[in-house]
């Protein structure tokens, strides 16, 4: 099954490893923030999907389009993925400034929503190895 490069493949893995994380949000945000609405948890719950698919559908790249640099997984992967969580900080800033200071305290280090974006990073990098692993990377995960 996962024996030729897809990038179909690549795309369902980071989508499904997506779904996971963001079940694991939706599920645990009242926990950590008790009076979250249900706007923000079907955000995060649909939110990882997308982040999966797009680090799924960048596996094609495996070099900067104008630079040509060369742009391995576990560097392209925890890029996208930090990008994308740090665009979705800034639309639900206050949010993130409310989960993070109930989970930290107003004096804890960590309350600076922007430590989303480390964690996109990470979750990009666990998807961008899993879609790399059995859906393979670069130009021939592309049916010609």
């Amino acid at each position: 099954m996962f024996g030729k490069p897809s990038l179909m493949t690549r795309v369902a893995i980071g989508k499904g490893v997506g779904l996971v994380f963001g079940l694991i949000g939706f599920m645990c945000l009242p926990y950590f923030l008790p009076d979250a609405d249900w706007m923000i948890r079907w955000g995060i719950l649909l939110w990882y999907p997308t982040l999966g698919a797009v680090v799924g559908v960048f596996g094609v790249f495996t070099e900067h389009p104008v630079l040509k640099i060369p742009m391995p997984w576990w560097f392209r992967a925890p890029i996208i993925g930090g990008w994308m969580n740090f665009v979705l900080t800034f639309f639900a800033y206050e949010k993130m400034t409310a989960v993070l200071t109930s989970m930290f305290g107003e004096a804890g280090a960590l309350n600076n929503p922007f430590w989303f974006v480390l964690e996109g990073a990470i979750i990009g990098l666990v998807i961008g190895f899993l879609a790399t692993r059995f859906g393979g990377e670069g130009r021939n995960t592309v049916a010609e």
